[in-house]
């Protein structure tokens, strides 16, 4: 039977710090998608198989309306284990006892986590409350390898001593102990009018062993002003393609353009626009890589306004359908099927201003011509195809940080 573990999560700071940047509010309390940042943190740590419920320690005055809206949220979207609530203190160590002293009896291990670090891993909750099973030990914290010198100063700013690098590291949350120990540990702080900053100076102080596990990059917490960037919305680039095809017959009166090419001639086109059968398997490519329909929807043929309108004015609001919903194009690749005429005389001057257009570098542009050989439509010289298959990126939501695992 496993032993029963409980996250306590710390969100009753005041903000002092960030208070102008934030507008007064606690960081702790500042929205990240779509919820309090200290639901995040609530929310990776609930998602371990080892953890079997948590404490929310919110600041005086707070509690009633901290507490209502944890299990709002909760009813949204379920933790999936119970919570429990406990007022905040004047100071963090305050808090920390106070969100000791409402843990049940059954709990045994404890995680204390800071709710301004939204961004801890599932994986790493899981990590340290298995880290404590190893004999001897009362507690483990993240800590990653300080990459910078650090100098020890006195109080007039002179270097004293440089610690060695090796040695050191920078401790993150949470940090899991055991309950009752952490929580005689506090006791004592409490008793013999300790001040610690973090959970594992007090257990050192009660001269009990900690290990520093692997931590996690992305584990930052919110303590500057210029942390608020880390809470925009996130998105990341998804590679995806659009196909296009098109035809059109000879025997029109429209002159024949490829890729705003005229190319001229005794094969005259048959189209309501200008009939450049290239450009139109380009615009619905394009298209295709955000589901934006097709050029019959957005051009009608049976629409005046679209008489003879060149293609490349239709590209060009192709284009900017693609870039508000966040398609970047990359790749071009078009090839038009004919009989006749003899393309390859045009075929730089196409590939030029197609690239010109989808303002690619030439060499993410390419374009071939070929026929089939005397056969079906194109062969018995009735008119032209083209295809195109264009790749893009195009941001997206990006994953949220805490569910990394």
């Amino acid at each position: 039977m496993p032993q029963e573990c409980w996250g306590v999560i710390l969100a009753a700071g005041q903000g002092t710090r960030m208070a102008q940047a934030t507008g007064g509010e606690a960081k702790q309390f500042l929205p990240y998608e779509g919820a309090p940042l200290w639901w995040s943190s609530a929310r990776a740590m609930a998602a371990s198989p080892l953890v079997h419920g948590l404490v929310f320690v919110f600041p005086q005055g707070r509690l009633e309306q901290a507490r209502s809206e944890a299990l709002s949220l909760n009813e949204k979207h379920s933790c999936g284990v119970p919570f429990l609530f406990a007022e905040g203190g004047a100071r963090r160590q305050d808090s920390v006892r106070h969100g000791l002293a409402v843990l049940p009896e059954s709990c045994v291990k404890v995680l204390v986590h800071d709710g301004a670090r939204p961004f801890v891993s599932t994986a790493l909750v899981t990590r340290l409350a298995l880290a404590l099973d190893e004999e001897g030990l009362a507690g483990a914290v993240p800590g990653l390898a300080v990459t910078d010198t650090i100098k020890e100063t006195d109080e007039n700013g002179r270097i004293t001593r440089t610690p060695p690098r090796e040695t050191l590291r920078a401790v993150q949350t949470p940090q899991a102990f055991f309950a009752k120990e952490l929580a005689e540990a506090h006791a004592r702080a409490e008793a013999e009018g300790w001040n610690v900053t973090d959970d594992a100076s007090l257990m050192e102080q009660c001269g009990r062993p900690v290990r520093v596990v692997e931590g996690e990059e992305n584990n930052v917490k919110i303590t500057h002003p210029g942390d608020l960037a880390l809470l925009l919305p996130r998105t990341m680039p998804l590679p995806c393609c659009g196909y296009g095809y098109d035809v059109h017959a000879y025997g029109g009166n429209r002159p024949l353009v490829l890729g705003g090419v005229e190319i001229g001639g005794e094969y005259l086109i048959r189209a309501h626009s200008d009939g450049d059968v290239l450009m139109h398997a380009l615009m619905d490519a394009v298209l295709g890589c955000f589901g934006g329909g097709d050029i019959g929807r957005l051009f009608p043929d049976n629409d005046p306004a679209f008489e003879n309108i060149s293609s490349s004015i239709m590209l060009d609001h192709v284009l900017q359908l693609a870039a508000e919903a966040k398609v970047r194009l990359v790749h071009a690749d078009l090839t038009v099927i004919a009989q006749k005429p003899r393309l390859a005389p045009h075929a730089e001057a196409i590939r030029r201003n197609i690239a010109r257009l989808l303002d690619l570098p030439l060499e993410h542009t390419a374009f071939k011509a070929t026929t089939e050989e005397k056969l079906g439509f194109t062969g018995e010289l009735r008119g032209i195809k083209a295809v195109a298959l264009v790749t893009a990126l195009r941001e997206v939501p990006a994953p949220s940080r805490h569910t990394a695992r």
